[in-house]
């Protein structure tokens, strides 16, 4: 069904763009409507109907997979392939090749595909159960699973685990707990394995699964995060034995022995408008900072001779890693990994000093906003060897990972850094929960208002010097 309707609507479209009726009501729209629709007969409509169609099948064939089942994922991904088909078609007709298809008739075909080819996809996706669907073990914790299936309400369909917490006949024995008189156990029957994570995306998709309940003996950021990625993907509803209820961004309370994981905190029309506003302020920002960022690109140049920019490995959403570029504000060579305040760190550079009571080290960053791997608005993303030492200290630490990290935050504009990660993850967690548009622009106002004080202030300190 997908691939026919990536060959019908396309056709369709051209029918559509060639028909009498749109081409009066083209004419009739400003700027572009002098544009020549140029309609085809014979031959060379067969030509563009098989290069039309070519173009579509080739660019959507990650779609003729069940997956992702995530609305906002189907919707985005079918948009983002429609917009990458009109590139080529726009490409394929620079060259004036006899089968080009017209401007007028690409523009028709282009805003047809890109309302109906999400719709297609979206009235084609695998809609999860409302009772939670089919369930399965997603863990590597004998105990934890046995738990889990003594509490839980109907039937699991299997487990899922790394290779080396089975025995290898792909069955887990699962025992009755000891009854308080010493009595022994007693097995209550095998759970079968479904595979390993390494196929839990095509387990997600061949079984249908509607809910995932995890069991794993730690929150490892390979294993649990990865799992919680994938179920995010493919809309699997995940649980947490709440044990684990502390590491993850949980709904609700703990009434069972089960809390449900906030795998998504923003509905989909705030993700969108939040990047485009990402899109935008990034955009505008890089445009208007040119002159600063040459500036201060020839004063750590002339200062030392050393590089200037500094790039540095971070934690994002689910546990992933990402590199930002930061102006480097200190002398080559030098790295400290243990939380620090600014004021006290050894090696800042002259130039280094000011950008950073400035906070102007931070501009290179809005190509990484721009890029979307980061936020305007969000956690403050750690760097990942100061995580493993803030980790020990606040075990929860690991709540901020939901949401895509952010150029500032609600931490921020309450002077709350990672000395302080209690405070710190009280507020990241706190902005999570509260995160909207108008939450996020106010947060923004207010850092703003911040900046312009400090480099107000950092103004008057070398006017002071000078004199």
């Amino acid at each position: 069904m997908s691939l026919f309707g990536t060959v019908a609507l396309p056709v369709l479209a051209l029918l559509i763009a060639d028909s009498p009726p749109v081409q009066v009501l083209f004419s009739l729209l400003p700027i572009i409507g002098h544009l020549p629709f140029d309609v085809p007969n014979g031959v060379a409509f067969e030509y563009q109907v098989v290069t039309v169609v070519g173009v579509f099948v080739f660019v959507f064939v990650p779609f003729y997979k069940p997956r992702p089942r995530r609305v906002v994922n189907i919707t985005l991904g079918a948009l983002r392939r429609v917009v990458i088909g009109l590139l080529a078609l726009a490409a394929i007709g620079y060259f004036d090749f006899s089968f080009r298809l017209p401007r007028a008739t690409l523009l028709v075909t282009g805003v047809f595909l890109l309302i109906v080819m999400p719709v297609w996809f979206v009235a084609l996706r695998r809609r999860p159960s409302p009772d939670g669907g089919r369930r399965i073990i997603i863990g590597d914790d004998q105990e934890t699973m046995e738990d889990i299936l003594q509490a839980i309400d109907g039937d699991v369909l299997g487990y899922v685990s790394p290779p080396s917490t089975h025995s290898g006949d792909d069955r887990l024995r699962l025992t009755a707990p000891r009854v308080a008189d010493g009595g022994t156990s007693t097995d209550i029957g095998e759970l079968a394995r479904l595979g390993g994570l390494s196929r839990l995306d095509e387990i997600l998709v061949d079984y249908d699964v509607g809910t995932a309940i995890l069991a794993f003996a730690r929150p490892d950021r390979t294993d649990f995060f990865g799992t919680l990625d994938a179920c995010y993907e493919h809309g699997v509803a995940a649980k947490v034995h709440r044990d684990h209820g502390d590491a993850v961004l949980t709904t609700g309370t703990a009434q069972g022995p089960f809390v449900d994981i906030d795998l998504e905190p923003w509905d989909w029309q705030d993700r969108i408008i939040k990047r485009t506003f990402d899109i935008v302020f990034a955009g505008v920002g890089l445009v208007l900072s040119i002159p600063t960022l040459v500036v201060i690109s020839v004063a750590i140049k002339l200062e030392d001779s050393g590089p200037v920019l500094y790039r540095q490995t971070r934690t994002a959403t689910f546990g992933d890693t990402f590199t930002i570029p930061k102006f480097r504000t200190m002398t080559p060579g030098s790295k400290n990994t243990v939380p620090t305040d600014s004021d006290e760190l050894e090696g800042v550079t002259r130039v280094g000093s000011v950008l950073r009571r400035t906070h102007l080290d931070e501009l290179p960053q809005l190509w990484t906003i721009l890029k979307g791997e980061m936020s305007v608005v969000g956690p403050r993303a750690a760097w990942v060897d100061e995580e493993i030492l803030i980790e020990k200290e606040t075990p929860a630490w690991r709540r901020r990972w939901f949401v895509k990290p952010g150029l500032t935050g609600l931490a921020q504009i309450n002077d709350v850094s990672s000395t302080d990660p209690e405070t710190k993850l009280r507020y990241d967690v706190e902005y999570i929960h509260r995160q909207s548009f108008w939450f996020d622009s106010k947060i923004i106002v207010r850092q703003v208002w911040l900046v312009g004080e400090d480099v107000a202030s950092a103004l008057v300190r070398s006017v002071r010097a000078t004199r």
